[in-house]
């Protein structure tokens, strides 16, 4: 299959913003795509090279791109980036020199999407000594034979900043739409193993009946069971039919456990591997996980003075380290606290009750310094699980969880079955998709950022408010290095931005307006922390927002 027919069709899906001719344009490529490419095509279409949980990462930045297209065209670097300064985009301006090559290759052959997917694994896995000259000859290399379309499309691949409004549902609807198959089935597989390479492949060659049995597979994250809020101990208890199990609700990063034999990998609540950022927790795994294989589920909080808890942002810097870990692991020790297991030793505990999940969980796990099991208490009594809850908060812990003891697992899905109850409003993890230029010394920042939730409906993501408060200046030019790469279009002080960045926001209450298309707005929002752990597919959606605003309401009435 050429490139050039890959380059066509994220064409086409840039110039339209409607969803079902999105879906269609996938779907009749996907029906077309050789069965060598089904694995990889839908990563492509995303504008990604690899799944999330996939720790492989190209490592390529801007500069490196551009000393990659001068090198292949024989245009200076200096003229590419005056071009970006104009156009805003790095990819038209690589399509502009690539239009102006002053040298060709006297070899060129058009480009197959096998070689380029080939180039940028190249790319990815090129390590040690001299391997950003590497990088720079492999991407120069695709360069060269590139027809100028081509290069726009591969060097948004490599950034990451695709910007063909391709999210997961529009992937999932057109899989099940090329194959003939039912979307809910597809759904099921892809939260059962994040692979959209694999579920397609399942479409085509097995159908309805082959999506039916897929099954969880170490290696292969499963999408997070989600939980919505109650107002206090009592409703959570009405909510769960007059018992339930109530857990510590950990202010720390959600992970997810696999082990197979003596190999470890944790995942992110993102799903991304973080594996290499850990490896104290990843030793204390090995040595309490009796299983020969397991998937467990917890929450990783970093310990501070008297074994207090710290904020999440603690254990975001353990994920971001990469080098001088042992440094990390002295400043910032960590505690893995387990309340779910889904796998042992080749049975799915998915469908198993959660009572009888704990009971499996406890078996399992030989507790010890970095490895506790979630404190728990299983009661119908109103009183004694408020009291549950009050020592949570005095031991310096969000509030706590409400289960039902007769839940199963359900990937992906935020449902009653979980509930939260905390003493203070739910903040909201929302999108960055606009922004203004700041005035006076803020001149050259980004700043009052507009924020939204994702309406599943309509597959966009619909603003709630403006927040320009609790950022730091370090902040800002940290938010304007990172967002002027994803600026679409700007209009006066105001820019486009695509939808990539997860920020957390606190407010004073959900209101409902007429402002924005979302229907409510946020009443003094206020930034709280970046959340690089989540991807905007895993943002709140306009459906949570509402909720809020109900629970809000009911809290209210209360009171």
């Amino acid at each position: 299959m050429k490139y050039a027919e890959l380059a066509d069709l994220y064409r086409r899906l840039e110039k339209t913003t409607l969803k079902t001719l999105k879906t269609k344009f996938v779907a009749d490529f996907l029906k077309k795509t050789p069965d060598e490419l089904l694995d990889v095509i839908p990563y492509l279409i995303l504008g990604k090279v690899f799944p999330d949980w996939d720790e492989r990462e190209l490592g390529v930045g801007e500069k490196l791109l551009i000393k990659a297209v001068s090198m292949a065209t024989g245009v200076s670097e200096r003229e590419i980036e005056d071009s970006v300064r104009d156009t805003g985009d790095l990819g038209e301006s690589i399509a502009l020199a690539l239009k102006k090559r002053k040298q060709k290759s006297f070899f060129s052959q058009p480009l197959t999407v096998k070689r380029v997917y080939d180039t940028l694994v190249k790319v990815a896995e090129a390590s040690g000594e001299r391997s950003q000259d590497r990088k720079m000859k492999y991407l120069a290399n695709i360069f060269m034979d590139a027809q100028p379309e081509e290069g726009k499309y591969i060097a948004r691949t490599v950034l990451g900043t695709m910007r063909t409004g391709v999210a997961e549902g529009i992937l999932r609807d057109a899989i099940a739409s090329a194959f003939n198959v039912k979307p809910e089935l597809v759904e099921r597989a892809y939260m059962l193993t994040s692979d959209f390479g694999y579920v397609a492949r399942v479409a085509k060659e097995e159908g309805n009946e082959g999506l039916s049995k897929v099954k969880i597979q170490i290696g292969k994250p499963i999408r997070p069971m989600l939980a919505q809020n109650a107002a206090d101990v009592k409703e959570a208890l009405v909510e769960m039919g007059g018992k339930a199990a109530f857990e510590i609700k950990y202010d720390g990063a959600r992970v997810q456990v696999h082990k197979d034999g003596d190999s470890v990998v944790v995942y992110s609540r993102r799903l991304e591997n973080v594996t290499r950022s850990i490896p104290d927790v990843v030793s204390a795994i090995l040595e309490s996980i009796k299983a020969e294989r397991a998937i467990v589920e917890g929450e990783l909080v970093a310990v501070g003075e008297e074994g207090r808890p710290r904020p999440f942002q603690f254990v975001l810097r353990r994920f971001r380290r990469k080098y001088n870990i042992d440094e990390m692991i002295e400043k910032i020790p960590l505690e893995l606290n387990l309340f779910d297991v889904m796998f042992i030793d080749g049975e799915s505990l998915i469908e198993t009750p959660f009572e009888e999940r704990r009971k499996k969980l406890e078996g399992l796990v030989d507790e010890s310094e970095k490895i506790k099991i979630a404190v728990q208490l299983v009661t119908s009594n109103a009183e004694e699980a408020q009291k549950f809850y009050e020592k949570a908060l005095e031991l310096g812990h969000e509030g706590v969880m409400a289960k039902r003891l007769d839940s199963v697992y359900e990937p992906g899905n935020r449902g009653k079955k979980w509930l939260k109850v905390k003493p203070t409003m739910e903040d909201l993890d929302l999108v960055i998709i606009g922004a203004e230029w700041g005035e006076g010394r803020r001149a050259h920042l980004l700043g009052s950022y507009l924020v939204a939730a994702f309406d599943p409906h309509s597959g966009e993501f619909v603003p709630v408010g403006k927040v320009g408060s609790g950022f730091t200046d370090e902040d800002l030019a940290e938010f304007t290095r990172m967002l002027k790469p994803l600026i679409v279009k700007e209009e006066g002080k105001y820019v486009e931005i695509e939808p990539k960045v997860v920020i957390q926001v606190t407010y004073q209450e959900i209101q409902r307006s007429p402002k924005y298309r979302s229907g409510f707005a946020l009443r003094f929002p206020r930034y709280v922390a970046l959340r690089e752990d989540k991807s905007p597919e895993e943002a709140d959606t306009i459906e949570r927002v509402a909720q809020l605003y109900e629970f809000q309401e009911r809290f209210k009435a209360k009171r």
